[in-house]
């Protein structure tokens, strides 16, 4: 594992927390790390990042260690791949083909499969020409063009792109089915609440202690991929969509921003985003940096008037006196500090997402005390108060969108007292 650290350039966190980040991305592959190391870049090679000197070193190392792959934590263009494998004569990956070769491994739905697929096929798009240098040296037809190897490498490029256009149109109809969906959940109406943040930073944990559902949570790089809702019952009985998103991480492959763009389209369209962060790592402002861009780069930011939440979680990890100081910093920036394992602060907060998306007036209904349809309606559609019996009728009091106000004047005309005068 080599992390080049490019001189000179301003970086957000240290070289030595990148590079752990990449190992732990190996890791998450199942990958026996026999060396890991920060490589100084001071300028970059065309052909082979690395220095002359460098690379040599390199193949040394690989050598002595009998490794079978190297991966390098930077984006490699197909002619520095072809060059250093040769060079060090072991199969080289870069970071965007370690996060792809996951995204592929833990995809299980056949929309996860599909954004993995079209990202894959993206990034060998441009990698062809390394597979075809054995044809290379065969020339046929005029002059010094043609020939075998180009023909194949064309058949291949034609073939990679009818695969692409046939992904991208099956994606198409995801997007437009979950669009759909979306508007169907907007008629009930459910408000949305969108759980982003980067990779390992607690969501899904936090995703099954406010829901109790038991999505796959484990302390590695992406565990989980395929986007996840259920139902959220806040306090109140206000119901809401809650949805369990990929992990961000610095870096992210374009290919799979654009890949993923369907299942993004749930973060852009939530009433509510919160922003889960690791506060026991050491790199949080730097993760929570790199997630602002990715959320930028998907066409979300604090100016579109949406709220957005940052919630500080594993603060279970901290002593006492750093807990302290972040309870109190979290009041001052409007966040709210959580343990998604122990369940700390999850009761402020489910009442925190209440309060942002509960912005209908309390009204008081009147019932009769055997009307026991308009009040099932009532705590079907909207969110119940309080209810209290006075004089042989029922006296609800409670929170009710527009549309679905307007569907129970409708139902019942007479039991809708007038709001109170302000």
């Amino acid at each position: 594992m080599i992390h080049p650290s490019r001189q000179g350039r301003p970086a957000s966190r240290a070289s030595s927390a990148l590079l752990a980040e990449a190992t732990g991305l190996a890791r998450a592959l199942d990958l026996e790390i026999l060396d890991a190391f920060v490589a100084p870049l001071r300028a970059t090679r065309p052909a082979t990042l690395f220095g002359k000197g460098k690379v040599e070193e390199i193949a040394k190392a690989c050598a002595a260690t009998s490794a079978d792959l190297v991966v390098v934590d930077d984006a490699l263009t197909p002619v520095q791949q072809r060059n250093l494998e040769r060079a060090w004569n072991v199969k080289v990956i870069d970071r965007t083909g370690l996060i792809l070769e996951i995204f592929a491994r833990r995809a299980r739905t056949s929309e996860g499969r599909l954004q993995v697929e079209l990202a894959r096929l993206d990034y060998e798009r441009s990698r062809l020409v390394r597979t075809w240098t054995h044809l290379e040296r065969q020339r046929g037809g005029f002059g010094f063009l043609g020939g075998p190897g180009e023909t194949q490498i064309e058949a291949d490029r034609r073939l990679l792109a009818g695969r692409i256009k046939k992904l991208k149109a099956e994606l198409a109809e995801v997007r437009r089915t979950r669009g759909l969906q979306r508007r169907s959940r907007q008629r009930v109406p459910y408000p949305t609440v969108a759980l982003v943040g980067y990779t390992n930073a607690g969501k899904s944990t936090l995703f099954n202690r406010l829901t109790a559902a038991k999505v796959l949570a484990k302390d590695i790089l992406f565990a989980t991929l395929d986007p996840t809702m259920r139902r959220l019952r806040l306090p109140g009985g206000r119901d809401a969509i809650i949805s369990d998103t990929v992990g961000f991480i610095s870096d992210l492959p374009h290919e799979l921003i654009e890949a993923f763009r369907a299942t993004l389209d749930e973060v852009r369209e939530a009433d509510v985003i919160l922003h889960v962060r690791d506060m026991a790592g050491t790199d949080s402002a730097a993760q929570s940096e790199d997630v602002a861009k990715v959320l930028a780069e998907i066409g979300v930011n604090a100016d579109d008037g949406r709220a957005i939440v940052e919630v500080w979680n594993k603060i279970d990890l901290l002593s006492a006196d750093v807990r302290a100081d972040l309870a109190e910093r979290a009041v001052n920036v409007g966040a709210l500090a959580v343990s998604a394992v122990s369940g700390e602060g999850c009761e402020r907060l489910a009442s925190a997402i209440a309060g942002l998306i509960d912005d209908a007036p309390l009204r008081t209904f009147t019932l009769a005390n055997s009307d026991g349809e308009a009040l099932a309606w009532l705590h079907r559609n909207g969110r119940v108060a309080s209810q209290k019996q006075s004089k042989g009728t029922l006296i609800v009091a409670a929170r009710l969108d527009c549309q679905a106000l307007g569907r129970f004047e409708q139902f019942r005309p007479s039991a809708l007292a007038p709001l109170p005068r302000p």
